[in-house]
């Protein structure tokens, strides 16, 4: 039995689901504990409740955790959103006397297989982390932190529970969406992890937390229909970190800001799946919740954009040129 958690709220549901749905596709066994970080990610989770899943009211989250509602006080809502995350594994432990090893998942995302072989690294070790490893042109990022805040593990024993206290206490004091004193909200406290704390184990798989700040460095392929290599290894999972949504048929996934230039296998095997699971979700909600997202508010929007030719035109040509993910009927081009 594998242990996750993970934190959003209603504007990122969507993703949610789908990392969950991808984990229910390749972990053969795990509970996925959810952070809801409003009423109407609550209240939808606990009307799909799905087996597996269990969602965490914010206020059930908060209610004995005074210095984390102080610092709410202080901080915009994605810098609360970033202080929660090493309260989030640390809430789960405290709780949930069966979990042993707890790992955090950011909600987008995405599994292709099994995840074993990351638990099998990890061994008897205490901590996981996963690096970033940025695409050379990208190296200049790690000012904000060498390792990715996407993916890492706590086992319950001294080692790891003195790491993640210690970075609790941190998050607390300082967590802000800026660089400041070598800080830069909840990742850069992880750079010294390896030398700082005991028993860190810093996975090194090449299909752990693909991104596009480092696809760049690797050869994707086909093995078949349902594997993609990242040169030799198996892609476990992809962070889709800077996807936007346009609109319900429209998608940014922000290639050009990180100098991608999509191979046909990242389009097709990679991203596609992805957006057709995404439309999938979407389509569940709204079967669920006619408000979530209002049908009308899209049709607006949509008629609004209809009556703005140069969008039209501008969006075309972003599809044309493969700057942009086309959807239609739940396919991904």
């Amino acid at each position: 039995m594998y242990y996750f958690c993970t934190y959003f709220d209603q504007h990122y549901l969507a993703r949610g689901l789908a990392l969950f749905s991808s984990l229910q596709k390749h972990c053969p066994e795990f509970k996925l504990w959810v952070l809801c970080m409003d009423h109407v990610a609550y209240e939808i989770l606990e009307k799909f409740n799905l087996p597996g899943l269990y969602p965490i009211a914010m206020e059930e989250f908060e209610r004995n955790d005074e210095p984390l509602r102080s610092a709410k006080q202080n901080r915009s809502r994605i810098e609360y959103y970033f202080t929660c995350t090493s309260s989030l594994p640390l809430y789960v432990l405290n709780n949930r006397p069966e979990v042993d090893l707890i790992t955090y998942l950011d909600a987008d995302l995405f599994f292709f297989a099994d995840p074993a072989p990351l638990f099998t690294e990890l061994g008897k070790g205490s901590v996981s982390i996963v690096g970033h490893h940025f695409s050379p042109h990208l190296r200049y990022l790690e000012r904000r932190g060498i390792y990715n805040v996407g993916w890492f593990s706590f086992r319950r024993d001294e080692d790891a529970l003195s790491c993640l206290n210690w970075w609790r206490e941190q998050c607390i004091t300082w967590c802000y969406d800026r660089e400041e004193e070598g800080r830069f909200a909840d990742q850069k406290y992880l750079d010294d992890w390896p030398t700082r704390f005991k028993n860190v184990v810093v996975l090194e798989h090449k299909g752990a937390n693909l991104g596009p700040w480092n696809v760049g460095n690797y050869d994707l392929h086909s093995l078949n229909a349902n594997t993609v290599l990242v040169d030799e290894e198996p892609l476990i999972f992809f962070h889709f970190h800077g996807l936007r949504k346009i609109n319900q048929w429209l998608y940014n996934p922000s290639w050009g800001d990180y100098g991608i230039d999509p191979s046909k296998v990242l389009r097709r095997r990679v991203y596609a799946p992805y957006l057709q699971t995404l439309f999938d979700v979407n389509r569940q909600l709204l079967s669920i919740n006619k408000t979530y997202p209002s049908s009308a508010n899209i049709r607006r929007k949509v008629n609004h954009q209809k009556g703005q030719l140069s969008r039209i035109v501008f969006a075309i040509w972003n599809v044309l040129s493969g700057r942009y993910i086309f959807v239609v009927n739940g396919r991904a081009f």
